[in-house]
């Protein structure tokens, strides 16, 4: 009699899974949040959310823009200041979007839901080993004495990547910038797919070739976090150098033609939550968008930049694809 009872307790748990209503989350591939914080969301709007990771963060605009008359998604999380004004331009987000909690970093068109700095990492014990100073600016890195030190994400495919392009054209100029990056061209500067390849294959710190990668200021953070008591101060540090340094803000939004739009508006505002925003900095090495969320204590080796410089938001919107395509026959020609 327990056994038919326990089936029949089965058959209705299977039978409610499957009348939950599902909604679909495009993220990138950098996207972590913990089951139990997900599913929360689930239980309180008896809904199934599926998270499809995408790739990169431009490689995820991309498959969403291409794929606009039957959306793989209802919303998305991980498009930020750098993208945003060519997903708008696109035509992918609905018109109207869930209203924003007060937050310390803002996103036109989308809710700011978290925010870092994009920078160049150095491996320490590398520098100390080869007794070589640490370089002071970005023309620096042009001399010999800096010959292949560098690996970066590539712009065309890469957030963080694109981002980094952006600081440099921000601080140095336009022409100053490309100038900069021919010189790098010529003393051997690596350029990987996407930010993972380039931290974790290409940076000594993990065993590659490379002691300098352009990542994030909370790198070094997280390097602590995941040593396990290995180490209790950064093997790495931050180069916060002019023109090296973007704040990058990154978002979510609701898509246009989205299945399920009134879920997903409540998935969007959802990632503004307490739960999502507490959880954010250990998973992803983020700060939280929304105001007063409390970081975690490993966060006291995230060092924040007094600068960091970027173009305006409407050259970057109008001169993207330009500068992208400049940048790729300049270091990939």
């Amino acid at each position: 009699m327990k056994l038919k009872l326990s089936a029949v307790a089965l058959l209705l748990a299977s039978a409610n899974l499957y009348a939950q209503t599902e909604v679909r989350l495009a993220v990138h591939k950098s996207f972590s949040l913990p089951q139990s914080v997900i599913a929360q969301f689930e239980k309180a709007n008896d809904a199934k959310v599926s998270v499809i990771k995408a790739g990169s963060g431009n490689e995820m605009l991309n498959k969403l823009i291409l794929s606009k008359a039957n959306p793989i998604a209802d919303a998305v999380y991980g498009l930020d200041n750098a993208n945003i004004g060519k997903a708008k331009a696109a035509g992918i987000l609905a018109a109207n979007q869930p209203k924003s909690a007060p937050i310390t970093a803002s996103l036109p068109d989308a809710l700011a839901v978290d925010y870092a700095y994009v920078t160049i990492n150095y491996d320490k014990k590398w520098f100390e080993q080869k007794k070589l100073p640490l370089p002071q600016t970005l023309q620096d890195l042009t001399k010999p004495e800096y010959k292949n030190l560098l690996v970066t994400p590539s712009p065309a495919t890469s957030s963080p990547g694109l981002s980094f392009l952006l600081a440099n054209i921000g601080g140095m100029g336009e022409e100053g910038a490309f100038k900069w990056w021919a010189q790098m061209r010529q003393n051997g500067v690596k350029v990987a797919k996407g930010w993972s390849e380039a931290y974790y294959t290409d940076f000594t710190q993990n065993g590659g070739a490379y002691p300098l990668v352009v990542s994030y200021a909370t790198s070094p953070a997280a390097e602590v976090h995941y040593s396990k008591g290995k180490y209790s101060t950064p093997p790495t540090g931050n180069l916060f150098l002019k023109g090296g340094t973007f704040r990058q803000v990154e978002g979510a939004a609701v898509l246009k033609g989205a299945k399920q739009p009134e879920l997903a508006a409540k998935l969007v505002s959802w990632l503004q939550s307490g739960e999502v925003q507490k959880a954010l900095p250990a998973e992803m090495w983020v700060y939280p968008a929304a105001k007063n969320t409390p970081l975690p204590k490993v966060f006291e080796f995230a060092q924040t930049p007094k600068h960091s410089d970027s173009p305006n938001r409407a050259d970057i919107n109008t001169k993207q694809k330009q500068w992208v395509s400049r940048w790729s026959k300049t270091v990939l020609r």
